[in-house]
C-alpha cells in the first residue's frame, strides 16, 4: 500500500475540497483520500498495481483542479562567466547535455546564466558546474532560495499575483463606489464632477461605470474561470456562488445601461456595477487575509524547513571542502564551526562542544557533544569546533522525517471534520436552490426585478462555505505546528482529537518513568574499611563484568576519580557473581548466595539488607580476604522530571497506572517515590496490550506512554500510543504521538494541546454554522418580512470575507498555547509534626534532608525551640507516615501533629 502527499491547485473552499476528495476516493484501488483545504494538500492511500500518479491527476482535473506529483527533477540556474560569442555559450551547452542526469541545458549568452535539468539521484550540481569549468568558462550560483525551495518560491509568485489583482480591484472598484453612492450621501456634500451627474447625463454616468467594473471583472477573473468551470462539471463552489451572483448583477446592469440608451433614463436607479465591482474586491481581499493568515498556519514547517543548512563543509584528503547539502553522503566527515547548524546527522570523533537542540526536542538547555555523542541534523552547534561522521543523509536524518510526519499529520483529518465535510459537500447546492426560490418568492410578491436581483446576489454572496472548511483543517495545522515546536510531533488529527478523550496514563517504568540503567545508590560498610577502599575492590573485580550492575559499579569509582586495578585472577559464576584477586586479595562480589556458598558471615548486614530490598534496590554484598566488608545497592533511578510530570497529569483529573515486568516490592518503591498510586507489576512484554485492553474493557480511555520494542503492541492497543522520541525506531512507528525530548512532562503537554486544539475546532465549527444560519435568512429577506432591514450584496460581501478571516484568526490563536504547570489546580497541603530529641543545628539539617527528599514535597521548616517540623506536600505523592518513618528513621521520635 502506498501513501503519498500532492499539492491540488484551484481550489478556494470546501466545497472544492470535497469534490477532488470524492474524485479520488472512487478509483479503483483508493484506499483513503483527504484534502486539506488550508494546505492544499491531497494525502492518498492507494494500491499501486491498481492505480498510479498519472489516473489521480486525471480524476482531479476532470474534477476541474490540478494536481502537482513528487518531483523526480531538479532545475537549477547559473550565472556563467567567460562566454564571449555563440561558441562559448554552445560549448557549455555540449560539455552539460553530455553527462548522465543532465536532460536539458540551455545558455543564453545575453544573460550569461545558463538553465540546467537534471536527475539529482544520477548526478550532482557540483559535477555540473565542473564540466563547465573544464569548458573553460566559471559558473556561479543564482536564485539558490528559489532552486532548494520551490515551493516557497512558487507561493511567492501566487501571493505576489494575488497582491497585484487586489490593488488593481481596489483602484478601480473605490470610484465605481463613489459615483454610484455618492449622491446618497447628499448631508455629507461629497463633490462629484458635473458630466457624472445622473439626473443630466444618465448615459455617462452609466458607461463611466462599465468602463471602471471591467479591470475588476478581469482581476477576478478566476472566479468565473473555476465557478462556471465547476457548476458544469455538477460540483459547484464558492467561486459558483461568487461569479453566478456578481455576474447577475453585472449583466443586469448592462441591460440596464442599454436601456438607458434607448432614452428610459429611469434606470439609472438600477444600475448594479458598485455592486459586482465592490463585491468582488471584497472577497478578494477576504482571499488575500485568509492566503495570509493560512500562511502563518504552516511557520512550525518553515521553521524545521530553515534549520536545514544549504551546504556543508566536509574534510577530504586534509582539506575543507563546502559542498550542497544533497551532495553529502553517509560516512563523510563534516565541520561544524561555532555557531553554525549541524547539517545531517551524525557521531562526533573528534571535539568538544553543546548544541542548541531546542527546535527539535522542545529543551531549551544546550546538550554537551563530546567524542562519541550524537548530532542531529538543524541542531545549533554552540562554542567549540566539531567534527563528526555522517551516519544519516538527506530523507533519512531526523530533521527530515520530523518534517514529514508533520506535514502528513496536518493532511489528515480529525473525525470532527466529518460533519464539516458532508455539509460543506452538500452547501453549494442547497444555496443554489434558496437563492433561486428566495427571487421567485420575492417576485411573486410583486416586488420589482431590481429588489430581486438584490435578494439573489446577497443569498449567493453571503453563503460562503470557507468559513466550515476552515474550520478544522487551520486549527489542526497550528495545533500540530505548535506540538513540533513544543518537541511534540502528533501524527494526524485522529490522534490529536483522541488524546483530548484520555481519562487515564499507563506508564512504562524502564526508560520512561527511569533512567533505564541502573545506578550505585547506597553503600553500606562493616569492619574497618572506608567508603573508597569499598568502591575500588568492588569496581576492580567487577571491571571485566557486562552486567549493568558491575557497570553501574564501575561508573561510580570513575565519577570519583578511581582508576580501578585489573584483576589477577577473574571467574563469573553464573547466578552469583564474581570471585577475583585484586592485590592479593580474594574478593567476592555478588548476591547472598555467593557469600553462603563460601561460608562468609552476613548477619550483620541484615537489617540494611532488608530495608534496602523492600524500597526496590537490588542488593551487591562485598567480602574480601573472607569477611564481608560492604553491602552495596544499586537501582534504575528515576528521571528528574517524572515527579513533577505525575503530579501535572493528576491534577488533569487523569489516573495514572505503572505496568513493568518487575516484581511487587521494586514497583511500589518507584510508584511511591514519583506520586503513582496504581501499579501493574509483574507484567510480561507480551502481556503489556492484554493489560492495556483490560482497562479499555472497565470503560476506560487509554494513553499508553513507551520507549521499547516490547511497548510497541500496547502502543498499538492504546487508544493513543505516546513514544518517548528517545527509544526505539519500533516505538516511535508503533505510536501516535512521539515525544522528542524524552520528558514525561511533554505528555501533560501533549493531553492539554490537544484539549486546547480541539476546543478551538468547536469554536470555529459553531461560529462558522451560526454565521451561515443568521446570514442566509438574513441575505434572503426573512427578517425584512417583520420590518426589519434588507442586507445589500455589497455588505453580504464583506460579511462573508469577514467570516473566513475570523475562523482562520482563532486558530492562530493556538500559536499563544502556554503550558500550564497545575491546570487542573491541585493544591498542596501541609502538616506539622512534634517530634521529640531534636537540639542542634546538625539536627535540624538531619531531619530537613531527609523529609526533603522524599517525593511531593515541596519544603520543610524545622523550629527547634518548639521541636516541630512543618511539611508542605503534594498529598497525592506523600503522606504524614513517609515524614514519621523518614524522622524516625534519623533516630528521633514523632509524638504527634
Amino acid at each position: 500500500m502506498t501513501e503519498k502527499n500532492y499539492r491540488v491547485t484551484g481550489m478556494t473552499c470546501s466545497a472544492c475540497a470535497a469534490s477532488v476528495q470524492k474524485a479520488v476516493a472512487g478509483l479503483d484501488g483508493v484506499h483513503q483520500a483527504n484534502v486539506n483545504i488550508a494546505s492544499e494538500k491531497l494525502y492518498v492511500k492507494f494500491d499501486s498495481t491498481k492505480t498510479d500518479f498519472d489516473t489521480i491527476k486525471k480524476a482531479v482535473e476532470d474534477a476541474g483542479y490540478g494536481l502537482i506529483g513528487e518531483q523526480s527533477t531538479k532545475t537549477v540556474e547559473l550565472l556563467i562567466d567567460g562566454m564571449t560569442c555563440a561558441a562559448c555559450s554552445g560549448a557549455v551547452e555540449r560539455a552539460t547535455r553530455k553527462l548522465e542526469g543532465v536532460q536539458s541545458a540551455q545558455v543564453n549568452l545575453m544573460t550569461n546564466r545558463g538553465t540546467f535539468i537534471y536527475d539529482p539521484s544520477r548526478i550532482k550540481l557540483s559535477e555540473i558546474k565542473a564540466a563547465i569549468e573544464k569548458a573553460g568558462y566559471t559558473p556561479r550560483d543564482i536564485a539558490a532560495e528559489a532552486a532548494a525551495d520551490p515551493e516557497r518560491e512558487r507561493e511567492r509568485k501566487q501571493a505576489r499575483n494575488m497582491r497585484i489583482r487586489l490593488i488593481t480591484a481596489i483602484v478601480f472598484s473605490v470610484p465605481i463606489f463613489y459615483i454610484a453612492m455618492g449622491h446618497m450621501f447628499g448631508f455629507l456634500k461629497l463633490p462629484m464632477p458635473g458630466f457624472l451627474d445622473h439626473h443630466r447625463y444618465p448615459l455617462t454616468f452609466a458607461l463611466v461605470q462599465f468602463a471602471l467594473t471591467i479591470p475588476v471583472l478581469v482581476a477576478g477573473s478566476r472566479f468565473y474561470t473555476r465557478g462556471f468551470k465547476t457548476l458544469f462539471k455538477g460540483a459547484p463552489n464558492m467561486d459558483t456562488l461568487v461569479a453566478i451572483g456578481t455576474g447577475s448583477a453585472f449583466l443586469y446592469s448592462i441591460f440596464a445601461t442599454v436601456r438607458i440608451y434607448m432614452g428610459d433614463h429611469a434606470y439609472t436607479q438600477s444600475l448594479y456595477f458598485e455592486s459586482a465591482s465592490v463585491v468582488i474586491t471584497l472577497v478578494m481581499v477576504g482571499k488575500y487575509l485568509e492566503a495570509r493568515s493560512k500562511g502563518k498556519t504552516s511557520e512550525a514547517i518553515k521553521k524545521l524547513m530553515q534549520l536545514r543548512p544549504t551546504t556543508a563543509i566536509i574534510e577530504k584528503d586534509g582539506k575543507e571542502l563546502e559542498v550542497p547539502l544533497d551532495e553529502v553522503a553517509v560516512g563523510d566527515i563534516i565541520i561544524v564551526k561555532p555557531g553554525s547548524s549541524f547539517p545531517v546527522d551524525g557521531q562526533v570523533y573528534e571535539g568538544i562542544s553543546t548544541a542548541d537542540e531546542s527546535m527539535l526536542t522542545g529543551e531549551s538547555l544546550p546538550v554537551e557533544k563530546s567524542p562519541g555523542s550524537r548530532v542531529t541534523g538543524g541542531s545549533i552547534n554552540g562554542e567549540g569546533l566539531i567534527k563528526f561522521k555522517a551516519t544519516h543523509v538527506g530523507e533519512d536524518t531526523a530533521l527530515s522525517k520530523i518534517i514529514k510526519l508533520v506535514e502528513e499529520a496536518q493532511g489528515k483529518k480529525a473525525p470532527i471534520a466529518l460533519l464539516a465535510d458532508v455539509v460543506s459537500g452538500w452547501f453549494v447546492p442547497v444555496v443554489l436552490l434558496i437563492a433561486i426560490v428566495s427571487a421567485i418568492g420575492w417576485a411573486a410578491a410583486g416586488y420589482d426585478f431590481k429588489f430581486v436581483l438584490s435578494i439573489f446576489v446577497s443569498v449567493l454572496v453571503i453563503a460562503c462555505p470557507c468559513a466550515l472548511g476552515l474550520a478544522t483543517p487551520t486549527a489542526i495545522m497550528v495545533g500540530t505546528g505548535k506540538g513540533a515546536e513544543l518537541g511534540i510531533l502528533i501524527k494526524g488529527g485522529e490522534a490529536l482529537e483522541a488524546s483530548h478523550k484520555i481519562d487515564a496514563v499507563v506508564l512504562d517504568k524502564t526508560g520512561t518513568i527511569t533512567e533505564g540503567k541502573p545506578r550505585l545508590t547506597d553503600i553500606r560498610l562493616y569492619g574497618d574499611i572506608t567508603e573508597e577502599q569499598a568502591l575500588f575492590l568492588c569496581a576492580s573485580a567487577e571491571r571485566g563484568s557486562e552486567h549493568p550492575i558491575a557497570k553501574a559499579v564501575v561508573q561510580e569509582a570513575e565519577n570519583r576519580g578511581m582508576k580501578p586495578d585489573n584483576p589477577s585472577s577473574f571467574t563469573a559464576v553464573p547466578g552469583r557473581g564474581i570471585d577475583a584477586v585484586i592485590s592479593g586479595q580474594r574478593v567476592l562480589v555478588g548476591n547472598l548466595k555467593l557469600m553462603n556458598e563460601n561460608d562468609i558471615d552476613t548477619q550483620i548486614a541484615t537489617a540494611d539488607a532488608g530495608a534496602l530490598a523492600a524500597s526496590g534496590r537490588t542488593l551487591l554484598y562485598v567480602a574480601a580476604d573472607g569477611k564481608l566488608h560492604a553491602l552495596m545497592a544499586a537501582s534504575d533511578t528515576v528521571k528528574q522530571s517524572s515527579a513533577e510530570a505525575i503530579f501535572r497529569l493528576r491534577s488533569m483529573g487523569l489516573d495514572i497506572y505503572m505496568i513493568t515486568g518487575d516484581n511487587r516490592n521494586t514497583a511500589q518503591a518507584i510508584a511511591k517515590e514519583v506520586g503513582i498510586q496504581h501499579i501493574l507489576s509483574d507484567v510480561l512484554p507480551a502481556d503489556k496490550a492484554r493489560e492495556i485492553k483490560r482497562l479499555q474493557d472497565s470503560g476506560k480511555r487509554v494513553a499508553m506512554v513507551g520507549d521499547g520494542i516490547n511497548d510497541a503492541p500496547a502502543l498499538v492497543q492504546a487508544d493513543v500510543g505516546m513514544a518517548i522520541g528517545t527509544g526505539t525506531d519500533v516505538a516511535v512507528e508503533s505510536a501516535d504521538v512521539v515525544l522528542m525530548g524524552g520528558d514525561l512532562n511533554e505528555v501533560a503537554t501533549a493531553i492539554a494541546l490537544s484539549k486546547a486544539t480541539i476546543r478551538n475546532i468547536k469554536q470555529n465549527l459553531f461560529w462558522a454554522f451560526i454565521y451561515n444560519t443568521i446570514g442566509i435568512p438574513f441575505a434572503a429577506g426573512v427578517f425584512y418580512i417583520f420590518g426589519g432591514p434588507l442586507l445589500s450584496p455589497v455588505f453580504a460581501g464583506a460579511a462573508m470575507a469577514f467570516s473566513s478571516v475570523s475562523v482562520v484568526t482563532n486558530a492562530l490563536r493556538l500559536r499563544r498555547f502556554k503550558i500550564k504547570q497545575n491546570p487542573g489546580g491541585l493544591s498542596m497541603q501541609k502538616v506539622t509534626l512534634n517530634v521529640e530529641g531534636m537540639s542542634c543545628q546538625h539536627c535540624e539539617n538531619r531531619v530537613k534532608k531527609a523529609v526533603g527528599e522524599l517525593a511531593g514535597v515541596s519544603s520543610v521548616d524545622v523550629d527547634l525551640k518548639k521541636k516541630t517540623v512543618t511539611v508542605e506536600f503534594d498529598p497525592g505523592m506523600a503522606t504524614e507516615g513517609n515524614f514519621k518513618t523518614a524522622i524516625e528513621e534519623q533516630g528521633y521520635e514523632v509524638i504527634g501533629t
